[in-house]
């Protein structure tokens, strides 16, 4: 049997011997530090690699009083929006080299809001990144008066909480200007529960790009984010005949939209363009495929671990980290009159 020696797991100094460069170099190389030449950090990555060293997360925070994990608060993650969210954000999180501890809530109450965090914060996270879509969240956080970095999905970066989010009205205004560009002038809004700060933001944006374009914005129902009360919804406007075109709140309902129209002798896109939200996967195989606006959700994760690690690594904090979602044009759009 070898001696204790030979059997300790190789240390970081060993692998600044084996790649001939300071233990400082071979912290930056780990780190994902900018200012190392591509020469010496392939030199160190293949003495890390040779060595089989791993970081000692345990040994670092004794030193750095962190523990290179990152607490979050999520919701609804049977939703599409949350959900990606979640993963974006885990992610980004494993590329800048932290771990992910996942607190999961239902609604967004202070007491359910507060016992996830204090699970959290148990677990002694550098900071709190918040996937939760409802208003009072907001509310709930600062209440806490937390003694930690902590980024909102979907704030706006005031007081004491960073944000990061998709414009979502942006998102609702590029769909509207895009229906009114294809002549359209009864636009209507299925939109998800006003509860929601993505829902109400998209509500908001629809209504905006109408008023500056002088169009009316009585056209509006409210849905659940589900296929099923996107086809409900379907089936009274079908009935209705009021609106040449639609934007819908999420790809989802946009789906029930166009079964509830294709029973009713409702053509899409000949009588009816229709706008969904969100570009999921099957959005591109809708019949006809869909015109959407497309989240960046990657972008929007990555966004989420910056604001978090310059308040952690840097002190930094109250800013916003806002990405612009994009307009996909697929077949379910339409000039006014015109025929495909």
């Amino acid at each position: 049997m070898g001696s204790n020696d030979e059997r300790r797991l190789p240390r970081l100094e060993d692998v600044a011997v084996r790649s001939k460069v300071s233990h400082q170099t071979v912290s930056r190389v780990i780190n994902k530090h900018p200012n190392v030449s591509k020469a010496t950090r392939e030199r160190v990555e293949a003495a890390i690699a040779e060595l089989g060293y791993r970081r000692n997360t345990a040994a670092r925070s004794l030193v750095t009083r962190r523990t290179q994990t990152i607490g979050v608060l999520a919701s609804e993650l049977g939703q599409y929006g949350p959900a990606n969210t979640l993963l974006g954000v885990q992610q980004a999180a494993r590329e800048a080299g932290y771990f992910v501890s996942i607190a999961a809530i239902k609604g967004a109450g202070a007491e359910a809001v507060s016992d996830a965090v204090r699970h959290l914060t148990d677990q002694g996270v550098d900071g709190l990144i918040v996937i939760v879509p409802h208003g009072g969240t907001l509310l709930a956080l600062e209440e806490l008066n937390l003694d930690m970095p902590v980024v909102v999905v979907g704030g706006a970066g005031e007081g004491r909480l960073s944000g990061a989010m998709v414009d979502q009205k942006l998102g609702a205004r590029l769909a509207v200007a895009h229906l009114i560009s294809l002549g359209h002038q009864r636009i209507g809004h299925v939109s998800g529960p006003l509860d929601w700060i993505d829902g109400q933001a998209r509500v908001d944006g629809w209504r905006e790009e109408l008023t500056e374009a002088g169009l009316t914005d009585d056209l509006l129902v409210e849905g659940d984010w589900s296929a099923g009360s996107g086809y409900r919804i379907g089936q009274q406007l079908a009935e209705q005949r009021s609106a040449t075109a639609v934007f819908v709140s999420n790809d989802q309902m946009a789906l029930g939209l166009l079964r509830a129209f294709g029973e009713n002798g409702v053509r899409v896109p000949e009588d009816v363009s229709l706008v969904g939200f969100d570009d999921q996967p099957e959005a591109a195989y809708f019949m006809p495929p869909l015109t959407t606006v497309r989240q960046d959700f990657e972008e929007l994760g990555k966004r989420c671990m910056d604001l978090m690690r310059a308040q952690i690594e840097g002190g930094a904090g109250g800013s916003t980290g806002v990405v612009e979602p994009e307009l996909v044009v697929r077949a379910s759009t339409l000039r006014r009159g015109q025929r495909p």
